[in-house]
């Protein structure tokens, strides 16, 4: 293979032989089928770059193998971003020397990654915080001890220095540290009130999403209580006991009532207006780690969350 700038430094390409199943099929369709924790997207930008070869050749995203062909190709390393300093206002709902706690608008990612990568929570903290940030999550993720999702509002505890972090992470991993969250999820619950207990891991059709699942998953718990309801929505409560990448939204799609308006896990025709998922996360409670003080943070429902509330006939509590 060529020594680009995609694909230099690799030792090894992955190497699929097509069966006779997968023969006269796209390309990008076999090598998704058979490496699912890549992304078509991912696997056609590689193809656009021509740094996929069947039989030694480049081709095309559009080219269909036959059987016994022999697809190779390299996973480039990722690039090392770096996060830069960006005056950004933060909403800033609590703050000393070890730590603070911001109020993170929906719309805002929280640190760079591929396609983001500068106008994030970290670029803003940057600026705020200066050096003052704690460096446990390396240089893209300084001061950050746990995330919500871009779309979800709501309360983010941020370390200041290794210390704070080491005892909020603990608190987070003894389930000490309270997350409530308000949702507006589809639909009427059977029951006012549970705890989902189901784990989550990557789905193997989709590397972006999450699911419940028993294979390469981890625990996780989410209790609900339900404040209003209508029969088309459900205004719920919810406190995470574990703290899994997309949890709430997974679970409640997976007991059949998914958060309204995500784009995810809520259905095809989800409600597009509101640009997100209905989700605010309003509470925090955690140890201080240095005070050794119980301290409780709140966030009050942003004008999205409670402009839905009202057309859909549910009160605000």
């Amino acid at each position: 293979m060529p020594e680009n700038g995609i694909v230099i430094g690799i030792e090894e390409p992955i190497t699929i032989i097509v069966s006779a199943d997968e023969s006269g099929q796209r390309i990008d369709k076999i090598i998704v089928s058979s490496v699912p924790s890549l992304s078509r997207s991912f696997i056609q930008s590689l193809l656009s770059s021509s740094c996929v070869f069947v039989d030694g050749k480049t081709v095309s995203k559009n080219y269909r193998p036959n059987e016994g062909a022999v697809i190779q190709f390299i996973v480039p390393s990722p690039r090392e971003l770096e996060a830069v300093p960006q005056n950004i206002p933060l909403d800033v709902r609590y703050e000393d020397n070890d730590l603070l706690v911001v109020n993170k608008p929906r719309g805002m990612v929280v640190h760079p990654a591929a396609g983001n990568p500068d106008g994030t929570l970290v670029n803003a903290l940057l600026f705020h915080c200066a050096d003052n940030l704690s460096g446990i999550n390396g240089v893209i993720r300084p001061g950050i001890v746990h995330r919500i999702d871009k779309d979800t509002s709501g309360l983010l505890l941020v370390a200041k220095n290794d210390f704070s972090h080491i005892s909020l992470a603990e608190q987070i991993k003894n389930h000490t540290l309270d997350r409530e969250y308000r949702a507006v999820v589809h639909g009427k619950l059977k029951e006012k009130s549970g705890v989902i207990d189901a784990p989550i891991g990557r789905s193997t059709k989709n590397r972006k999403m999450m699911c419940v699942t028993e294979h390469y998953s981890r625990p996780a718990v989410t209790h609900y209580e339900v404040l209003d309801e209508t029969s088309d929505f459900s205004f719920v409560r919810l406190k995470l006991e574990t703290g899994r990448t997309h949890q709430i939204r997974v679970h409640m799609a997976y007991i059949g009532h998914p958060v309204a308006g995500d784009p995810v896990y809520g259905p095809s025709n989800g409600i597009k207006s509101l640009n997100g998922q209905c989700l605010h996360a309003g509470l925090l409670g955690f140890t201080h780690p240095v005070s050794g003080e119980r301290t409780v943070i709140k966030s009050e429902l942003p004008e999205y969350f409670t402009d839905f509330l009202k057309k859909s006939g549910l009160n605000i509590k």
